[in-house]
């Protein structure tokens, strides 16, 4: 059998390379532009290579009744690391995935593609555009992964997109964003107080190093009309190989204090990364 050979592409934003992993005979790297977007292991879906990922998989993990169905709406789709996971740990699930880049799906279903009866539909489409047209009450949860040149774009950091989130959310469905920014976490703090106008629930996932300021990194806000299930997510996050931790209540408002939440009129990307703070050799 060829060993797999590492594939190059221009795609609608940018250049995208697959990278064969060595040491898993079937595991994938993506990268846009030089920046990690995401990994796959078609042989072991529940693997999951990135940090931030295996924090959105705690928050998956302890949804609803575990290992029961979800019905789930991706923003931003990349290699579909995340629908695989839980179609593989959620069997009967469904799920639909957005993503604005239609040369990276083309991409993906040439040569990662999704296992028959998987129960995930991908469609090309821009990620405010798909929300507003989902129907009330729709999604258990809604993951945000969307980045546009290492950045979220602006329209999906306002109050106005917020509250389409919390109408297609079921009551006790989940929001999930993966965010990056680093001190004194402006962006940050400012998405954090935007959730807050319209969900009753926040925490944030993070490492201790980006918390404190000494490097940029990736972070995942939970936000909820319920009670979100934190001590459990503090053990798990606590328990990985780079340890996150868990902010909420008075820690997580003392964090927020004095942001101003955000609406469309003001709303900005969130910042680049400096250089190297993603790129791979």
């Amino acid at each position: 059998m060829d060993e797999p050979i590492p594939v190059t592409r221009a795609v609608d934003h940018g250049t995208a390379k697959l990278m064969p992993d060595v040491d898993r005979p079937r595991a994938w790297l993506l990268a846009v532009d030089g920046a990690p977007q995401s990994y796959v292991d078609l042989d072991d879906p529940a693997h999951l290579e990135f940090e931030y990922a295996r924090r959105l998989a705690h928050v998956l993990d302890a949804a609803d009744e575990p290992g029961g169905p979800l019905d789930v709406l991706h923003l931003g789709g990349g290699a579909l690391t995340l629908p695989r996971y839980v179609a593989a740990t959620r069997p009967g699930s469904r799920q639909r995935v957005i993503e604005a880049d239609r040369g990276l799906l083309d991409l993906v279903a040439e040569y990662l593609p999704l296992p028959p009866g998987s129960g995930i539909e991908v469609r090309a489409a821009d990620a405010r555009t798909a929300l507003e047209e989902a129907p009330d009450g729709s999604a258990d949860v809604i993951i945000a992964d969307v980045y546009g040149g290492s950045r979220v774009p602006a329209h999906l950091t306002s109050v106005e997109y917020a509250r389409s989130a919390a109408r297609v959310l079921r009551p006790g469905g989940r929001y999930l964003a993966n965010l990056a920014d680093s001190a004194p976490f402006g962006f940050l703090r400012s998405q954090l107080a935007t959730l807050a106008t319209v969900f009753d629930e926040l925490c944030l996932i993070a490492e201790p190093s980006v918390l404190r300021g000494r490097r940029f990194g990736n972070t995942v806000v939970v936000a909820s009309h319920t009670a979100i299930p934190v001590a459990t997510l503090a053990r798990r996050t606590a328990a990985d190989a780079f340890p996150a931790r868990v902010e909420y209540g008075d820690a997580l408002a003392r964090f927020v204090a004095g942001a101003a939440a955000v609406h469309d009129d003001g709303a900005v990307p969130s910042p680049r990364p400096p250089d190297g703070a993603f790129s791979i050799g």
